[in-house]
């Protein structure tokens, strides 16, 4: 096995030739081929996704430099444009910018993950980097995805050029996921540290995302609208790179440009649920009162004008088309896959199991409770659009290799204390959710990815498995329900085979939620 180990880099990239199926050499170089085409995948999506080509697409000067057009709208230029953002990829979007804008920029402030910079020059991405004497100042801050003291500084500098704009300006703001960690400004005499612990307090207790940002955008001075308000009466142009399932605006980075339709007494509802009214700090009390008596009423938007320039489902188009050039029937099963990781893990298997009896016409037809099983599952995670029909239907049309595509994010549920990420849980949990289900005489493969090449805590975007998978965790001594136990998948894939499951990218400067593949293909 040692031996084959060192010539599969070369047969990854090789056709196979129809006498190697069959032993465990064989096998183990068709999934090495097949992980190599998930890995082309997975970067043709994030590719899509870039923030150079997004820009490019969306923005555009008339000829004689008067003009800038935003889509099907145009806006009159006179030294008169600035330009703020905060986002895991926002750095490599304020370049795009700065490069396509030249001299009409006058000025511009960003907030950008800590250490972004320095990763980008390390792997040798120039064109994510702004050039020498830009006109952007940049602020790192929100180390490990939290609200810190550096991220308050640049959003209070980006508050201070938005407030200081008139009736003859115009302000470009670039948003991309992270964006709310970014852009922490609780209204005084809220801290950050009161804001923090009172939606860790509300986490802990359950509160929904959509709980949580309607109390941060309540005590907010520039998320719900709070940014837009600041600017006006300046003119604001928004391009949002999306990192939420559906691309609703009014969530991304907290809705910073978009008027938030919640009240005082939404909050002081979520506030009552949970336990916490009576325990809120003086200062949480102070602004909500304020708020409460506003005699201006809720503020309005229409000012701005909020464009999604990119999301998972151009990342996911692109990997279609590409996994099309490579002989695959490809379909998108959705760009909205949410739900607890186990359940998604369940579903991605049984899949696969279900697939069989559609590609190998010798095989016996799927039983009819593992068919309706399939569809409980499906209709249990509630993912929008799903093309479960279609994907079923191609399979059994077809009978030929097929490659199944999804993005969203699913969600993990904390159990210990181990190293590890969504992705790489989910690739883990599919591994050994392929050890339950006969799969017969198909070549299956796995990878998710997240599309900012970091998952979690950890140097890698992903991983891929193959119904081998348990049987080389054992081989190797490693108990794959240990490690989910632990929340442990980082420190598996790191033990098993040397780490050739896992998927290095290093830090894309993109961000668009996850990219899912499954690939099924007849021996």
């Amino acid at each position: 096995m040692a031996a084959a180990l060192q010539v599969l880099p070369r047969l990854a990239r090789a056709p196979l030739h129809p006498f190697l199926w069959g032993g465990p050499v064989a096998r183990l170089a068709s999934s090495m081929a097949l992980a190599e085409q998930a890995r082309q995948l997975f970067e043709s999506a994030v590719g899509a996704v870039l923030p150079g080509p997004m820009l490019h697409r969306t923005l555009s000067l008339d000829p004689g430099g008067r003009q800038l057009k935003v889509r099907d709208r145009n806006f009159q230029l006179k030294q008169n444009l600035y330009l703020v953002g905060f986002g895991k990829a926002v750095l490599g979007m304020a370049a795009a910018a700065e490069e396509l804008l030249g001299q009409h920029l006058v000025q511009g402030v960003i907030s950008i993950p800590k250490g972004i910079r320095a990763a980008m020059e390390r792997a040798g991405k120039q064109e994510m980097l702004l050039k020498p004497h830009s006109r952007v100042q940049v602020f790192e801050g929100a180390e490990d995805n939290l609200p810190d003291r550096d991220a308050l500084r640049a959003a209070l500098a980006i508050r201070q050029l938005a407030e200081g704009l008139t009736a003859d300006d115009l302000l470009l703001v670039l948003i991309s996921g992270g964006g709310s960690a970014l852009l922490p400004a609780p209204i005084p005499p809220v801290t950050l540290e009161e804001k923090q612990t009172l939606t860790k307090l509300l986490a802990a207790r359950g509160a929904t995302i959509q709980e949580l940002n309607t109390i941060r955008k309540t005590l907010s001075q520039l998320k719900g609208g709070g940014l837009a308000q600041a600017a006006y009466p300046a003119q604001v142009v928004s391009l949002i790179l999306s990192d939420v399932v559906g691309d609703p605006v009014e969530v991304i980075a907290s809705g910073p440009t978009v008027a938030s339709s919640h009240s005082v007494q939404d909050c002081l509802h979520i506030l009552n649920r949970y336990g916490l009214r009576a325990a809120l700090p003086r200062s949480v009390k102070t602004v909500l009162s304020r708020a409460d008596s506003d005699p201006h009423g809720p503020h309005t938007c229409g000012h701005v004008l909020n464009v999604i320039i990119g999301s998972n489902v151009l990342a996911l188009a692109e990997a279609q088309r590409q996994a099309e050039a490579l002989g695959y029937q490809a379909v998108v099963l959705s760009a909205a896959m949410q739900g607890d990781v186990k359940s998604v893990a369940q579903f991605y298997g049984l899949l696969a199991h279900v697939a069989r009896t559609h590609l190998t016409p010798s095989m016996a037809g799927a039983s009819v409770e593992e068919d309706a099983q399939l569809h409980e599952l499906a209709a249990e995670l509630q993912i929008p659009d799903l093309q479960l029909e279609e994907a079923l239907e191609t399979m059994a049309r077809g009978r030929g290799p097929v490659c199944l595509l999804a993005g969203g994010e699913p969600t993990v549920q904390l159990q210990g204390s181990g190293k590890g990420g969504r992705n790489q849980e989910l690739a883990l949990r599919v591994g050994a959710e392929f050890r339950r289900w006969p799969l017969g005489p198909i070549d299956v493969l796995f990878l998710s990815g997240g599309t900012d090449g970091q998952d979690g805590p950890t140097e890698a975007a992903g991983a891929w498995v193959t119904p081998e998978l348990a049987s080389e965790a054992i081989a190797e001594g490693l108990d794959m329900a240990t490690f989910l136990a632990h929340n442990d998948s980082h420190t598996f894939f790191c033990r098993l085979q040397g780490g050739l499951h896992l998927l290095h990218t290093g830090m894309t400067g993109t961000n668009v939620m996850d990219t899912h593949l499954l690939f099924l293909r007849p021996r």
